[in-house]
């Protein structure tokens, strides 16, 4: 989908400053966060996929108000209620106030999959990424869509995260690393020897024109 999110390439947001000697976590609400979020993923009730999105589709303006684990917070809130695994009420008062639910383990873990069909590209191959528009969960990034890359590895067949995050099934799919030379995303302004590395899909790409 296309949204504040995807923010590679975007203006008016200022550089990137790390951090200098950077905690692990800022608070120890984070940290619990974090631990919430593997235990229900491990549970199998939905994957890494399902979780990315549930976060992407905050409102643009609460997205760039919260901090990174505020956005974790209310993704894991919002794919709680829409299960029935919690109540409105429940995280309004931060306490149980019905019996809790047993959880039958569905799954989940490495994404890895035997491919169905041979891989339509190869190391070396120029590609160039589809400019697409999907409504749903992408991982690919709007500032490579419609720019023509090099495949410079194949990672084998893997769980495909725009339908998994829809509870569509895995439809695995060939996954590349394509490399982007700098000038090609950003024109005559961009630094000389730049490049950028995306993990690609195969569905992502097409033979340039």
């Amino acid at each position: 989908m296309n949204g504040v999110h995807d923010m590679g390439g975007m203006h008016g947001f200022g550089p990137v400053t790390p951090e200098s000697d950077e905690p692990v976590f800022h608070a120890e609400w984070e940290g619990r966060v974090l631990a919430m979020d593997l235990a229900m993923r491990a549970t199998g009730e939905w994957g890494v996929d399902a979780a990315r999105f549930a976060r992407e589709s905050e409102p643009p303006a609460t997205y760039l108000a919260e901090s990174y684990y505020e956005r974790w917070l209310g993704g894991l809130e919002r794919l709680l209620l829409e299960r029935g695994l919690v109540s409105e009420e429940e995280l309004r008062v931060g306490a149980s106030l019905a019996p809790g639910q047993r959880l039958e383990h569905k799954g989940g873990g490495a994404s890895r999959r035997e491919p169905g069909r041979p891989a339509r590209f190869a190391v070396g191959d120029c590609v160039r990424a589809r400019n697409i528009h999907p409504a749903g969960h992408t991982r690919l990034p709007r500032y490579v869509r419609g720019h023509v890359g090099t495949v410079a590895r194949v990672h084998g067949c893997h769980v495909f995260p725009d339908a998994s995050a829809h509870d569509l099934g895995e439809d695995p799919q060939w996954l590349y690393v394509v490399v982007f030379d700098g000038a090609e995303l950003w024109g005559a302004d961009a630094e000389p020897g730049t490049a950028v590395s995306v993990d690609a899909f195969e569905p992502y790409l097409e033979p340039p024109a």
